[in-house]
């Protein structure tokens, strides 16, 4: 009995050895065979070599998969490193080759890289009012297509003439068409205006002023052309035609040919185009000409020509659509209210909202305000305020400034030594 138990011990130490082999974690393959252990020793030694043989194995094959991956690892689209480069280089071969010929059959810089031609930055220039210059992200881009509309009285031109002041301050050349023949040297040269070096043209139809500024454009010499207004370019046609002669969409064609042409030029110069634009409301005619609509049909075709829709906005902007679709900033300027004199008896100025409906240079849909003064224009002071109030350098509490250890009151007009502030609102920005 002694001797059994002492033959028993060895083999339970194997049978543990084994048990442990069978549920090892390393290959579930030899689990099947390894869970039948019989009694005798042999058999375990073999199940271990067994085991040990398939892990062997399995390591091996981790190792090639591992040398697999490292192979594909320095291949690009199927080529090793070394072919890679190659393409590459060969790529950038024929690419310099290609863009070499466009140019020398289409002109130097005909296609250029970005960064070589320094254009991936829009330049701007102040637009004469220090809130819109926020809103815009730094004033009116050089080179594009600004659209200014809003209803009558709403501060348009006077945007504009500010616009040109400012150009005129940094040296630039501006052009005003002045499609309305309504342009008044006194206001302009009081808004600071060099009314003896502004370019002024006062066309006799559609054509000749829109002409006219396509030429000064390509002349390179102008920074600033100024069209006033899109509602007042008559076509040649309608001016020979009798009143009440229908002439459907002429001016709509007229401004989408000019767009079309000048868009690029103006790109090519650097110069900006400001378009002043006015607003019409559509009707709800049932009949037009010779044809009457049910209401069924009528909303179909009223889709068509914007007339008599019953729902939306009801204002549209005249000359057709194509100004939207080619300028790069529109602005909508609406007054907001009057501004009364110190004694309350008269009016001495509006204030008015201008929305940012689109910018492809900047943020869209922001607001500024600000305030006109009649005779005078935009109110530099009111426009710092506003700006300082914005910026948290300037504390208002109900008719109250608060800059610093002073307070003034409301009043603006009245505010002196203003230097501080106007410096702590440059710092801010």
């Amino acid at each position: 009995m002694e001797s059994l138990a002492a033959a028993a011990v060895p083999l339970k130490a194997k049978l543990g050895v084994c048990h442990q082999l069978c549920f090892s974690p390393f290959n579930m393959k030899t689990h099947s065979c390894l869970l039948s252990i019989s009694s005798s020793p042999l058999h375990c030694q073999s199940s271990r070599s067994r085991f040990f043989t398939a892990s062997s194995k399995l390591s091996a094959a981790r190792k090639r998969d591992k040398k697999i991956s490292c192979e594909f690892d320095g291949k690009v689209n199927g080529f090793s490193s070394d072919s890679g480069d190659s393409r590459f280089l060969d790529r950038q071969r024929a690419l310099d080759a290609a863009m070499n010929d466009i140019n020398s059959s289409f002109g130097k810089g005909s296609v250029t890289r970005l960064g070589s031609a320094g254009g991936a930055l829009v330049e701007t220039f102040p637009s004469g009012c220090l809130t819109l210059d926020l809103a815009l992200g730094g004033g009116l881009p050089k080179g594009r297509i600004v659209e200014i509309f809003g209803p009558e009285s709403s501060g348009k031109t006077t945007l504009a003439l500010h616009a040109i002041a400012e150009v005129q301050k940094l040296g630039g050349n501006a052009m005003l068409v002045d499609a309305e023949h309504a342009f008044d040297p006194a206001y302009s040269k009081a808004l600071g205006v060099d009314v003896e070096n502004l370019i002024v043209c006062q066309p006799d139809n559609g054509e000749m002023a829109l002409e006219i500024a396509d030429r000064m454009c390509r002349s390179g010499a102008i920074d600033l052309i100024c069209v006033d207004s899109v509602s007042a370019l008559t076509p040649r046609a309608e001016i020979e035609g009798e009143i009440g002669m229908q002439q459907i969409g002429l001016q709509a064609r007229l401004m989408s040919q000019a767009l079309r042409k000048m868009s690029g030029n103006a790109s090519k110069a650097g110069c900006t185009l400001i378009f002043l634009n006015q607003i019409r409301y559509k009707s709800a005619l049932r009949s037009i000409g010779k044809f009457h609509f049910l209401a069924t049909d009528y909303v179909a075709y009223s889709a068509f020509c914007k007339i008599g829709v019953y729902y939306g906005n009801p204002e549209v902007t005249s000359g057709g659509i194509a100004l939207k679709f080619f300028a790069s900033v529109r602005l909508e300027i609406r007054s907001t209210g009057k501004i009364k004199s110190v004694k309350g008896d008269e009016d001495v100025g509006v204030r008015v909202r201008v929305r940012v409906q689109k910018s492809k240079v900047s943020r869209p849909y922001k607001q500024a305000e600000f305030e006109i003064i009649f005779g005078e224009g935009v109110s530099k002071l009111g426009c710092m305020l506003d700006c300082a109030e914005m910026m948290d350098i300037v504390v208002r509490k109900g008719a109250w400034y608060s800059y610093g250890d002073q307070s003034e009151v409301l009043n603006s007009y009245q505010i002196e030594n203003l230097e501080d502030l106007t410096i702590a609102v440059i710092e801010a920005l």
